[in-house]
C-alpha cells in the first residue's frame, strides 16, 4: 500500500464559522465518498484558507467526528497572491491506498472548480 495525495477545494461566501465549517464537512465529505476512504486511511490532512477567511479553522468540521479523533489535521494560510480566488478553503489530505494517481479523485465545489477544472470535471 502507499501514500497519495488528494487535493480538494471549496468556497463560501461568507466568513462565519457555519458557513466555513458546513462547506469543509461538504467537501471532506466528497473526497471520503469519491475515493471510498475510512479515517484509519488517512495519514494526515493539511487544510489553508484565503486571508480573507479567519472565523474558525476550517479543521473544526472534522474534529466534530468521532471517527476522525487520531487524524493528525494543520491548518495555514494560502499566500496573498493577487487576482486569486477568494473566499476559498484547500485541503490536501495524505491517504494510505493502493489506487494509483490516475484513480484517486479531487474534488473541486461551487466557484473552486475554477482552481482545476481538469481535476473538477473528471
Amino acid at each position: 500500500m502507499g501514500v497519495r495525495g488528494i487535493r480538494g477545494a471549496v468556497t463560501v461566501t461568507a466568513n462565519t464559522e457555519q458557513e466555513i465549517v458546513t462547506a469543509t464537512k461538504e467537501l471532506i465529505q466528497e473526497i471520503v465518498s469519491r475515493n471510498d476512504l475510512v479515517p484509519e486511511d488517512i495519514v494526515s490532512v493539511l487544510f489553508t484558507t484565503t486571508q480573507d477567511l479567519n472565523a474558525v479553522f476550517p479543521p473544526k468540521a472534522a474534529r466534530e467526528w468521532p471517527e476522525w479523533a487520531y487524524v493528525p489535521l494543520m491548518c495555514a494560510q494560502e499566500i496573498p497572491v493577487e487576482g486569486s480566488l477568494p473566499m476559498c478553503i484547500r485541503l490536501l489530505l495524505h491517504v494510505n491506498t493502493d489506487k494509483s494517481q490516475k484513480e484517486i479523485e479531487h474534488v473541486f465545489l461551487r466557484d473552486a472548480v475554477k482552481l482545476r477544472p481538469d481535476l473538477a470535471n473528471k
